[in-house]
């Protein structure tokens, strides 16, 4: 029961942490209402498709960075692929050559 004690501590411990980041996470998500400037306001409201299309170009930002590391994440394994692939062709070749002939 005794050597349970300081597992059950450091449990808390990091379930306390847990707790408070989420909190303070949860707290600075939390919506307010954004100032723009008054143009900016003014044109967003008199016009339908104006903040539809404000909603896309920033979707459009958010997903950048992910196409671009899919592409190179991509890229990366096929060329990895490629050099193991020609890795072990060299070394099926070696091994080939390395036998003798008995013929």
């Amino acid at each position: 029961m005794l050597r349970n004690l300081p597992h059950r501590t450091q449990f808390l411990r990091s379930l306390r942490r847990f707790t408070l980041l989420t909190v303070l996470v949860g707290a600075c998500m939390t919506g307010t209402e954004v100032m723009a400037c008054p143009n900016c306001k003014f044109a967003n409201e008199t016009e339908d498709s104006r903040p539809r299309a404000y909603m896309y170009s920033i979707l459009f930002m958010i997903g950048m960075p992910a196409t671009i590391f899919t592409g190179f994440g991509i890229s990366f394994y096929r060329m990895s692929k490629k050099a193991q692939i020609a890795a072990e062709l060299e070394a099926s070749e070696q091994t080939d050559t390395d036998q003798p002939n008995l013929t």
